[in-house]
Order: C-alpha cells, then structure tokens, then sequence
C-alpha cells in the first residue's frame, strides 16, 4: 500500500480487476499530461500519475478509482514527496472522514 496524503493507493491483481473496467471509459488528463487522483479545492493543487497509464472511475458517491500502470509511474504533489509505483492494478482510495449523520471526502 502506498499513501500521500489523503489518497490512499492500494495494489490489485489483475485476476482481481472487475470484468467491466475493460470496456469502462477512461478520465481524461489535465493540460498538463496528468492522471489526476485528487485536486486540492482550495490549493489548486493534485495528486497525478505521471506516466504512462488509465484511471477509470467506478460508480458510486465515493467512486474509488481503478488506475493501470503498465510499466509503472510516479505520483507527484506540490507538496509531498513522489511515490514511484510499480507496473500494474491500484484501487485510489480518498481519505473520507465522518461528519454527523454523513461522510464526506477529505478536502485538500
């Protein structure tokens, strides 16, 4: 497992992979070439793979996200170290806290 921040990133194998992801449509990058995992609200600021890779994401309020990273990547923040990730499946997890009678996204 790996985690910078509030995003959580967590390995798959690939047996493992929901059937559906294949056919799934993928997100699109930022301007600048990025996956992004999580945007900071208030910073502007992202956690994004860098390298080549897909992000689908899954249904649900909290949608996790499925990424592929064939021969492997790197996330980068504008303020936390970068995490070198090894070919293959990660499920992205956002940090949620509990907000009396809800739960909520952490925001950045």
């Amino acid at each position: 497992m790996y985690r910078q921040g509030d995003v959580l990133i967590v390995p798959v194998a690939e047996e493992a992979v929901p059937s559906h992801v294949a056919a799934a449509p993928r997100e699109r990058r930022d301007a600048r070439g990025r996956l992004v995992l999580a945007l900071g609200e208030v910073t502007g600021h992202a956690h994004a793979v860098v390298g080549p890779g897909d992000l689908v994401r899954e249904p649900g309020p909290f949608g996790p996200l499925l990424l592929h990273l064939p021969r492997g990547g790197r996330v980068v923040h504008e303020e936390h170290a970068a995490i070198a990730l090894p070919e293959g499946w990660y499920r992205v997890i956002r940090q949620r806290e509990y907000v009396p009678g809800s739960v909520r996204i952490v925001a950045d």
